[in-house]
């Protein structure tokens, strides 16, 4: 690269949850040109999830960011009436982190995201993941064998990157001043496109908030109660 050209574009896994888009705010501060990702598979909150990261998207608009890119990975054939297409019997408050693991959903995600990449001859893909995610799919062991597995063929090679993996919610947040973390959306149940407040998400969502004493933006269907 030389002096006066721009930085390398890379690519961004986008949720339009607080993780990965308060990361995407934090690479455009420190001067990256970012290509987000949207990938659709067919789940319950993905109409009201895709609008509110086209929202955020509009609100940080800047010339090195990309327009989003929404890739189609559907998960109705494999999932088929389990609660995120169907919509009934969603985790909530009281469920442990295991009733929210949807199977090989991590995997099939990057890999629709990288294989784009590679082929538009981007060498980077982003991920928002923190290191408190308790699953092993969401270990940056597990991207690196990924990306192992993504570099064994002729395509050019892709670069997984998880830049909040040792990062906590606190210091995930400490990135996100002057951000509308209001358009950020977290619900895995929504009620008239707003926040349930009564699944798992939403209480996970509030939490991070009340707990370190941040005030919570979000606009909530019905009140999360959060033990102090």
């Amino acid at each position: 690269m030389t002096p006066n050209s721009p930085p390398p574009l890379v690519g961004l896994l986008l949720s339009g949850g607080l993780d990965s888009s308060i990361l995407l705010g934090h690479l455009l501060r420190q001067g990256h040109r970012v290509q987000p990702f949207y990938v659709r598979a067919q789940l319950a909150w993905e109409t009201e999830e895709l609008q509110a990261a086209r929202r955020y998207l509009e609100a940080l608009a800047s010339p090195a960011l990309e327009s989003l890119v929404v890739l189609e990975m559907p998960l109705r054939d494999l999932y088929a009436d389990h609660w995120s297409i169907t919509g009934r019997g969603v985790p909530d408050a009281a469920s442990d982190d295991a009733a929210v693991y949807l199977p090989g959903r991590n995997a099939l995600l990057v890999i629709k995201a990288a294989l784009w990449c590679q082929m538009h001859h981007i060498e980077t893909l982003m991920l928002g993941v923190l290191g408190s995610s308790p699953f092993a799919d969401a270990s940056s062991a597990f991207f690196r064998d990924l990306q192992s597995a993504l570099n064994r063929g002729p395509a050019p090679p892709i670069h997984l990157e998880t830049p909040l993996a040792a990062c906590d919610k606190r210091q995930v947040l400490q990135l996100a001043a002057g951000l509308p973390l209001e358009l950020t959306f977290s619900c895995i149940s929504p009620r008239d496109g707003t926040h349930c407040g009564r699944c798992n998400k939403c209480w996970e969502r509030a939490v991070v908030f009340r707990r370190l004493g941040i005030e919570d933006p979000t606009a909530y269907a019905a009140p999360v109660e959060v033990v102090p």
